[in-house]
């Protein structure tokens, strides 16, 4: 404690009940009444300490709030430099720290880690262009292809507004009305919806993304991550049981290894479209609900993602640091994919306002490579010198800029038609192709009985109409899994 100033005099009432403390001891002075009475303003220790208590928490996310984290490096293992000539990706060898948080998407930061949920997966590379983020997920696809949905998605999946309870009604009353993510929600209910690890899931970037090279070519890509221990998965029943008797099972899971050295690995892949292949896709290369064939498009192989260091504070270190898949250094770019347009805008916005607008000057936040950026200027929390007396306007003739000329992203496709207002609706025959692939590889792996039984205790609670419109729903995929589900939600209960 430091010491209090001997100008601070205290008014107490009453004979004090014990000596006064030798202010060069380690004693903490209290400007009180002794053991009981009154606390005086002076006191300000004891003001700051509550007030400070009052205000260490700040707004958890919407979605993700519970994370795990770590630190790690990327080294490349392949040559990729036909595709792209993103500087940490360019030379074989090359090695890039890295920042990573794995969550839930749906629970709040004090809920299970073992619930059926779909897990994000955000990765910091500090390159020595700036940082490049991707925010990945543990499932291949979206529950939705239009933006404006997303609020009300992420909603259905929480707490039903009256009782403050999580409400299968309100789960699958949106999906029914919303079927295009029919494919995201048969591998939700998959085997991989509850992983057994955070070190034993895939990644993926869902959206395509593009990779190019200075002279302005470019191709698609879709990112994978791979496990290099295998996929692990949980049971239900095994996944209750953790949720009540060890909450933060995945938390501690990765903790603990990379504490005792168990360092764990994934391998980092992309496929590869190119751009006249684009047009002739059966499929839209740019809708996230859509996965593209392996056979058409095999994995080709970047590098090794290894984790290899926790956190020193977890709350400096992995609840403020902020990623967004709008960081991109040259050489990385984005899609028309509307998804992950929206994205670009709503991850930063989200981190201004949870962290505030200079929330890339916090330690996990700041580029390993110098960045100077002199026209976001002020605001709470500056610590970095504010650019001193910088100009604080383009082209200024004080301080002249060179820009650089590099691509970004690809700057010649072809944007064609009306800007309008929509949102998608409606059943289309197309949402439902790819789901019932995924359904015969569930049923060749021997996995058709445990999916239904994923899914029946769901709708037991649902109300007989709605119940009958997800049979409904679940028969556009094959009729005898409909039939299944019916069964499975009688076995369990249901009527």
């Amino acid at each position: 404690m430091v010491p209090r100033s001997n100008s601070i005099v205290a008014i107490l009432v009453g004979p004090l009940s014990q000596p006064w403390p030798d202010p060069g001891s380690a004693q903490e002075i209290r400007l009180s009444s002794g053991n009981g009475g009154l606390a005086v303003l002076s006191d300000t220790q004891l003001i700051e300490v509550l007030a400070h208590f009052s205000r260490e928490r700040i707004p958890e996310r919407m979605v993700h709030a519970k994370a795990a984290g770590a630190f790690g490096f990327f080294e490349v293992l392949d040559d990729v430099s036909d595709i792209t000539d993103a500087h940490f990706l360019a030379q074989v060898g090359r090695k890039t720290d890295v920042l990573t948080r794995i969550s839930t998407v749906g629970g709040e930061k004090g809920s299970s880690d073992t619930v059926r949920d779909v897990r994000g997966w955000s990765l910091k590379f500090y390159t020595d262009e700036g940082n490049q983020d991707f925010v990945f997920n543990d499932l291949p696809v979206f529950f939705l292809r239009d933006p404006i949905k997303f609020p009300s998605m992420n909603r259905s999946h929480k707490k039903h507004p009256q009782t403050n309870v999580p409400d299968n009604t309100m789960f699958w009353d949106y999906h029914i009305n919303n079927p295009e993510g029919i494919h995201a929600l048969m591998h939700l209910f998959g085997q991989r919806g509850i992983p057994a690890s955070l070190r034993h899931i895939s990644g993926f970037g869902v959206h395509t993304y593009t990779l190019s090279k200075q002279d302005g070519s470019f191709v698609y890509i879709k990112w994978h991550i791979k496990p290099e221990g295998g996929i692990e998965t949980l049971d239900s029943a095994t996944a209750v049981k953790l949720a009540g008797t060890e909450p933060d099972y995945h938390v501690k899971d990765l903790f603990n290894a990379i504490d005792k050295g168990d360092f764990p690995t994934w391998l980092l892949y992309v496929q590869v479209m190119k751009p006249e292949e684009a047009s002739k896709a059966p499929f839209d290369i740019f809708d996230c609900t859509f996965t593209w064939p392996h056979a058409q498009f095999p994995l080709r192989r970047i590098g090794r993602l290894t984790l290899n260091r926790n956190p020193h504070n977890y709350f400096q270190d992995i609840e403020q640091a902020a990623f967004s898949p709008s960081n991109m250094v040259p050489g990385i770019g984005p899609s028309a994919d509307i998804v992950l347009q929206a994205r670009m805008f709503a991850y930063p916005d989200a981190a201004r306002y949870r962290l505030g607008p200079n929330y890339q000057l916090l330690p996990s936040n700041v580029p390993h490579s110098p960045v100077y950026n002199p026209y976001e200027r002020d605001g709470p929390g500056r610590t970095d010198g504010n650019y001193g007396g910088d100009p604080d306007y383009v082209r200024s003739s004080l301080r002249p800029m060179r820009f650089s000329a590099r691509h970004a992203f690809p700057t010649h496709e072809e944007w064609r038609g009306r800007v309008e207002i929509r949102s998608t609706g409606g059943v289309e025959e197309r949402d439902f192709e790819q789901p019932r692939i995924l359904w015969g590889l569930i049923r060749r792996e021997g996995e058709a009985g445990q999916f239904v039984e994923n899914i029946a205790p769901t709708l037991v609670g649902v109300e007989g109409a709605l119940r009958e419109r997800v049979y409904e729903y679940f028969a556009r995929v094959e009729p005898n899994l409909a039939q299944a589900i019916r069964e499975g939600v009688q076995r369990a209960g249901g009527k």
